[in-house]
């Protein structure tokens, strides 16, 4: 769903209604950053970081962000510390904080499930966001855009309060670069048991699910298979890619995992993308899986962390049947096809994308490239094209980039603000499967909540569990 579209609060309702909600974990720093400069309107954010296990750290924070009333009107957010491979302590502590308090909420007032969704190719945030997590009682780790091997150990490492280390891929690397986290050196006295929350790691095919089931040490919990449809980011198409018409990669049967083969790993699976309806949630159902996870319906629901009026123009759109969900191949500074929504005023729009400025400011997405003196540098063919050749990429590589850090959190209300006073434009990002969504926007002409979601889905399904 992106940054923070899958909220606590979203999360929270899933949860509460005993199914497993799942909050977006990408970055979760920046996110209390600027929320704690909008003035943390409702005051929930500071009733987390009270219940944060080291109160020291969560009012160093709170000293360095929190702005009462909010920013004055014109002004920027002031910049955060980006992770690397060898992060400030500034950096650790505000993404240590700010995933502790989004799963925190997501848990208050009730006992359900909650989980939180990470990204592998954003590796250098790994260590930080998963232990915040666990300091709040996650109870899932998913993890996807990737190959997950190291996840299960990292889970483990926490648990037993031990440091954890994760082999960080760097373009052109001599030599093994790995990040750690101690949780001792952080917390101290203050660290409290930690619980080992259950690892789904998130794949395309059956080979990568067998793959990862075939070893104790790399050994997930459990699968979300997800399919070419699903939001987000995507895996591109096996062997040469090829795009039809409208210039989107095309899948075939290379594509589709073999549900059978995922069943024989023995473990729990969920089916995503192109689940949107009850009669594909009793599909699932019937060959084999644990439940499904649906992310367009809820990304669409009065609790999303979507931008209103985004939300309503996409319903809008929605109800004039016009709306529809390109898989761009080039928009995503990971090299990986990207669902867009095409929305007027978004980066979507040839002029909007033209006008902007490139630039590079929060960096999630970067990629670590080592220099031949060995050195690390990050660059994002995103970033403005001089800098990026600079570092070493190819011009070639920035065509058609756009900057998906700004955009996602433009989409929840928290994009930048330059200094000249230009705003940073969103990129609405949305699954192709948009059948679930057309009826519930027929049953509920003026928008639906996640209970209406939920209860539409599991119609004749009776107590099955789903995911988000």
């Amino acid at each position: 769903m992106g940054i923070a579209v899958s909220s606590w609060r979203l999360a929270r309702e899933v949860s509460r209604r005993g199914h497993l909600g799942v909050v977006s974990g990408t970055a979760l720093d920046g996110v209390l950053a600027r929320r704690l400069q909008d003035g943390d309107p409702g005051g929930h954010l500071r009733r987390a970081l009270e219940a944060f296990p080291s109160p020291a750290m969560a009012q160093r924070v709170l000293d360095r962000y929190f702005l009462e009333g909010g920013r004055p009107e014109g002004r920027p957010y002031r910049p955060h510390s980006r992770l690397t491979i060898s992060p400030s302590r500034e950096a650790i502590e505000l993404s240590l904080v700010g995933n502790f308090a989004e799963v925190w909420l997501a848990k208050e007032g009730h006992d359900g499930l909650v989980g939180i969704n990470l990204l592998e190719k954003v590796q250098t945030a790994t260590a930080s966001a998963t232990l915040g997590a666990m300091l709040a009682g996650v109870d899932y780790v998913l993890m996807g855009a990737g190959v997950p091997r190291e996840t299960p150990r990292l889970l483990n490492d926490f648990a037993a309060g031990r440091a954890g280390h994760l082999t960080i891929e760097v373009t052109g690397a001599t030599r093994v670069h790995r990040a750690s986290l101690d949780p001792v050196t952080y917390l101290g006295d203050d660290l409290p048991p930690l619980k080992r929350p259950a690892c789904l790691a998130i794949v395309s095919l059956h080979v990568l699910a067998s793959y990862l089931a075939r070893d104790e040490e790399i050994r997930p919990d459990g699968f979300v298979v997800e399919g070419p449809r699903a939001g987000g980011h995507s895996a591109p198409p096996r062997g040469r890619m090829s795009l039809d018409a409208l210039g989107d990669p095309v899948y075939g049967a290379k594509d589709e995992a073999d549900l059978a083969k995922v069943a024989q790993t023995g473990l729990p699976f969920w089916l995503a993308g192109g689940c949107s309806t009850p009669e594909r949630v009793a599909e699932a159902l019937a060959v084999g899986a644990a439940g499904v996870q649906v992310g367009s319906l809820f990304a669409l629901a009065a609790e999303s962390g979507l931008r209103p009026d985004l939300r309503q123009q996409l319903l809008d759109d929605l109800a004039d049947d016009t709306l529809s969900v390109r898989n761009d191949p080039l928009a995503s500074p990971t090299g990986f096809p990207f669902k867009v929504a095409p929305v007027e005023g978004t980066l979507s729009q040839p002029d909007v994308y033209g006008a902007r400025e490139r630039i590079c400011d929060l960096g999630y997405l970067r990629v670590p490239a080592e220099r031949p003196d060995g050195s690390v540098v990050y660059r994002c063919p995103a970033d403005r094209v001089d800098m990026y050749v600079k570092k070493g990429g190819q011009e070639g590589d920035t065509v058609g980039r756009k900057c998906l850090c700004n955009a996602l959190f433009a989409d929840v209300g928290l994009g930048q603000l330059r200094k000249d006073g230009y705003a940073e434009p969103a990129a609405v990002t949305l699954g192709q499967d948009l059948e679930g969504a057309k009826v519930l926007q027929r049953l509920h002409p003026d928008g639906w909540t996640t209970g209406e979601a939920l209860d539409w889905l599991l119609t004749g399904v009776g107590g099955a569990s789903g995911d988000r």
